[in-house]
């Protein structure tokens, strides 16, 4: 499995950096990598309700949440929040972010509206509400984050691209150092019950090929994509640990989310048409977590300009 595993992850990223090269020379920042995320959406809302379908009913009835609810749901949030980058952030009147705010806000009162048609009794609506809403703003919610990073720093999108690959390239460290540190010295479990291949050692190994990677994207990477930072050497080497210290936190936190909701189904991966990863919820957990905790970093300007 490992080498399936070093297979489509290469591909995949050989993708996305085609695809971030494309959106980087667009005319309009975004272009090419709203469409990814709204594709990413559907499968990993899809993948979400599988966990609720594969997983025990303890009450009566099903309170699965429908299929076409979530996924529509979740793709519908995500458009909204690439509503900014694919118009132009000078056709709109109002922050990015309340794009996004506006579509989960609707998004959950359809849902309710849905559940009020559907009644015939007590037992199931308030958790098929619950789990319905759940999805929309796991998916929908925490991906439209990765869209607001795209648009961070004004139209001509250098400084949203360097946020956004920042992001992925923090988290992604962190999970490779992990992986590798704990398999070679981890041996006190960090979380048995959820993940007990995680250990402290492998998140020591983590946190210091975070540091690494957010050097790289935040000094080199960010100056060769034209993005000039005023910092001294000093904060800006502290916002790089800062920066990889909470990010990764957050993608640890992500990847015990997701363990948490399959282990909850008795379900090893959220799909199996990603051999070595799972399903795109599986690739993506940590990520998903991640991006909303970077995008206030990026606003609170602890990185950047």
């Amino acid at each position: 499995m490992l080498h399936w595993r070093i297979i489509i992850g290469a591909g995949l990223i050989a993708l996305l950096a085609a695809l971030a090269w494309l959106d980087f020379h667009a005319a309009r920042p975004g272009v090419y990598l709203a469409p990814l995320a709204l594709v990413a959406s559907l499968f990993a809302a899809d993948e979400f309700v599988r966990l609720f379908r594969n997983g025990s009913q303890p009450m009566a009835g099903d309170a699965t949440p429908a299929r076409w609810e979530v996924v529509s749901g979740a793709v519908f949030v995500t458009l909204a929040a690439s509503i900014p980058v694919l118009l132009g952030l000078e056709q709109v009147s109002v922050g990015p972010a309340v794009w996004l705010a506006l579509a989960l806000v609707l998004a959950m009162q359809i849902a309710v509206l849905m559940e009020m048609i559907r009644y015939t009794g007590p037992g199931v609506s308030t958790a098929r509400l619950a789990r319905t809403v759940l999805g929309i703003s796991y998916v929908g919610g925490l991906l439209g984050f990765c869209v607001q990073l795209r648009a961070f720093g004004g139209d001509d999108g250098k400084w949203g691209m360097v946020a956004l690959l920042s992001m992925i390239a923090v988290v992604k460290a962190s999970d490779t150092g992990a992986y590798f540190t704990g398999r070679a010295i981890g041996k006190h479990k960090m979380t048995p019950l959820l993940s007990p291949g995680k250990t402290w050692q492998g998140a020591a190994g983590g946190f210091g090929a975070a540091v690494l990677a957010a050097a790289l994207m935040l000094g080199p990477m960010a100056r060769a994509m034209g993005c000039a930072s005023d910092r001294g050497f000093t904060l800006w080497l502290a916002g790089c640990i800062v920066y990889a210290l909470v990010v990764g936190i957050a993608g640890v936190v992500g990847d015990l989310a997701i363990s948490l909701l399959k282990r909850d189904a008795q379900l090893k991966d959220s799909s199996a048409w990603l051999p070595g990863f799972g399903g795109v919820l599986d690739l993506l957990d940590s990520i998903l977590f991640a991006a909303p905790v970077a995008y206030v970093l990026w606003i609170c300007r602890v990185v950047g300009p």
